[in-house]
């Protein structure tokens, strides 16, 4: 039997609108989450065996913490607007935020900032590449909410793997700066300060001259003749990788 769809409607949209709490949206974000420690309070499905073979299969180490929930397909396509490539939704209560504990603590591994990002899914693929670099954590410079469920989503759940949280702007870091720069040395020349704050602008138009005057260090990535720009997760990739050792 279903389940009455009008309570787990109300419990999706409390949960878009509470900052306390996180939609996962499909079975990697889910993964992902209970992996590294969520807290996770509902589960839905328009399949539970499905979801449960998916899990068994690609997670067999995690184990749900709840029994999931099925659904109408009606209700699946509300709740989704229009339906997951996974069939799986679940609400899990957000972390505390620690980032300016982090930021203040000086470590070997860099923090990534990025500022003023348009796309949410940009902003989960950059933490999911920090995620799988060991970055500290992932700080957004803007109003672009990196626990929105698209950026959750594009980061496959891997908010819960590191400290990742938004500011207006960002604080006088303990950690040196490092500013993404077209007009930087050239990445592998110099090399990085450890541990610091890796700061990444738009694609469009960069950082700002706030970011760029504070910086310590500015580092440009090497490109072909002709290519304007690359996309902000690739050079956060870059950056990560190519700085890495």
């Amino acid at each position: 039997m279903s389940v009455p769809p009008v309570a787990l409607q109300q419990a999706v949209e409390a949960a878009r609108r509470d900052p306390g709490r996180v939609l996962l949206e499909g079975v990697h974000a889910l993964k992902h989450a209970i992996r590294f420690g969520a807290v996770v309070e509902r589960v839905a499905s328009p399949d539970p065996a499905d979801l449960l073979a998916l899990l068994g299969d690609l997670a067999p180490d995690v184990a749900l913490p709840v029994e999931v929930e099925p659904v109408g397909d009606a209700t699946w396509q509300a709740l989704t607007v229009g339906g997951l490539p996974s069939p799986s939704l679940a609400i899990a209560r957000r972390p505390a935020d620690t980032l300016d504990q982090v930021i203040a603590t000086p470590s070997a591994r860099p923090v990534v900032a990025l500022e003023a990002p348009t796309h949410l899914g940009n902003v989960g693929a950059v933490v999911r590449v920090a995620a799988a670099a060991d970055a500290d954590g992932v700080v957004v410079l803007g109003q672009a909410d990196p626990w929105h469920p698209r950026a959750v989503r594009g980061g496959a759940g891997l908010q819960f793997a590191l400290p990742v949280g938004r500011r207006d702007h960002l604080v006088s870091p303990v950690r040196p700066l490092v500013a993404l720069d077209p007009a930087g040395d050239l990445l592998g020349t110099t090399p990085l300060p450890a541990g610091a704050v890796l700061a990444f602008g738009t694609e469009r138009h960069g950082l700002t001259d706030d970011l760029l005057a504070r910086a310590d260090l500015r580092v440009r990535l090497p490109m072909r003749t002709g290519v304007s720009s690359l996309n902000l997760a690739t050079s956060v990739a870059a950056t990560l990788y190519g700085s890495a050792g």
